[in-house]
């Protein structure tokens, strides 16, 4: 047996499943942990499904706080949708003890493995093939800024500390092009030139915080449609997942994130730029549901802002792939030599389509608006 093994076993023996262990599978497509199906048979009883995972101590250096943040988070919400008569199983991820009681478990080496049952009858879509999903995704996310509204978020963790600090972003981007270590600098003039003429952008979202215009909330700062569990049946957007970044921040980011991923058609390092663009009917498709599942939730402010979300969320993930270019794509994974330039280059392009339809962007919110 394996080191990997060994690891996977002792986990697997650290917490009681209710029943005999018939087998441990991998699961999913996710990049960062490494996720297991388990399988049981607990007596005559059909069998039972865990997700079982091994959190990145790459990516989460402080499991402890991870774990602190899903724990609060997920009981909440519990209480929350069965106050509403909803189902807390099925509506929201619960995180499964260990023996000892523990909201994880600690291999040897240091590993940090946790459980949540398995949600049965939904599924993880790594696209919108539809607006309709894409609506569902929306009203899920908006749902969960509603429930979550009164959580004190400055109670929760920084997992990623300046995750989303666009201005530490602008900066890490600066030092990188002055030291030019892999001597790329002069191949991106272009690139540099768009950001530096959208510096003070960066600082828009961040002021109003400071300001007291915007509220740190609850956040999940990964709102890709693949972190929704849809409904098999329904079609609906039940649970959201994927909460190991759920950590305090703003609205308008989580929003603007989802835009930044849904609202065009193209590969994110798609090569020909003719065929990236910014979908305003999509755009509009996921606010409205947004909006819906928010529920009044939102300030007027924050309402006024979701745009700016949208353009800086857009923003600063092609300032990340154009420092991570010029530092030699230590980061990002590439499979190809230009992929994060390219990727770089398809979020700049959205960008300068969002400022060319801006007027319509706020109408649109304006047309939703509680």
């Amino acid at each position: 047996m394996s080191q990997a093994e060994q690891y996977l076993q002792q986990a697997l023996d650290a917490f009681d499943f209710g029943g005999q262990v018939v087998g441990a599978v991998r699961y999913g497509s996710g990049h960062i942990n490494d996720t297991f199906c388990v399988h049981t048979q607990p007596g005559e009883d059909p069998c039972r499904r865990f997700i079982l995972q091994r959190i990145s101590a790459a990516a989460f250096h402080h499991p402890d706080q991870v774990m602190a943040n899903i724990v609060g988070v997920t009981s909440y919400l519990g209480k929350q949708i069965a106050a509403a008569g909803g189902d807390p199983e099925r509506e929201t991820m619960s995180v499964y003890a260990t023996r000892d009681g523990k909201s994880f478990y600690t291999d040897a080496e240091g590993g940090a493995w946790r459980v949540y049952p398995f949600i049965e009858g939904t599924v993880c879509l790594q696209s919108a093939e539809t607006p309709e999903l894409f609506a569902a995704s929306a009203l899920a996310f908006g749902n969960f800024q509603r429930m979550l509204k009164d959580y004190p978020a400055d109670t929760l963790y920084e997992t990623i500390p300046r995750f989303h600090d666009t201005e530490d972003r602008l900066a890490k981007l600066k030092a990188a092009a002055a030291a030019d270590p892999m001597g790329r600098v002069k191949e991106v003039g272009p690139e540099l030139d768009f950001v530096t003429a959208r510096e003070a952008d960066c600082s828009v979202a961040l002021q109003a915080l400071r300001e007291g215009k915007l509220p740190l909330r609850v956040t999940h700062n990964d709102t890709k449609l693949n972190n929704v569990l849809i409904d098999r049946a329904s079609g609906k957007g039940i649970c959201v997942i994927d909460l190991d970044t759920v950590m305090p921040g703003l609205s308008i980011n989580d929003f603007g994130d989802s835009i930044r991923f849904g609202a065009n058609h193209s590969a994110e390092d798609e090569q020909d730029l003719s065929k990236v663009n910014f979908d305003l009917s999509l755009y509009e498709v996921y606010t409205k549901a947004f909006l819906e599942g928010a529920g009044g939730a939102l300030t007027a402010a924050e309402l006024d802002y979701l745009p700016w979300g949208a353009k800086l969320m857009t923003l600063e993930c092609g300032i990340r792939f154009l420092t991570d270019y010029l530092e030699g794509d230590h980061y990002f994974r590439t499979h190809r030599p230009g992929q994060n330039l390219d990727r770089c280059r398809t979020q700049f392009k959205l960008v300068a389509d969002m400022e060319a339809c801006w007027e319509q962007m706020k109408a649109v919110v304006d047309k939703y608006r509680p």
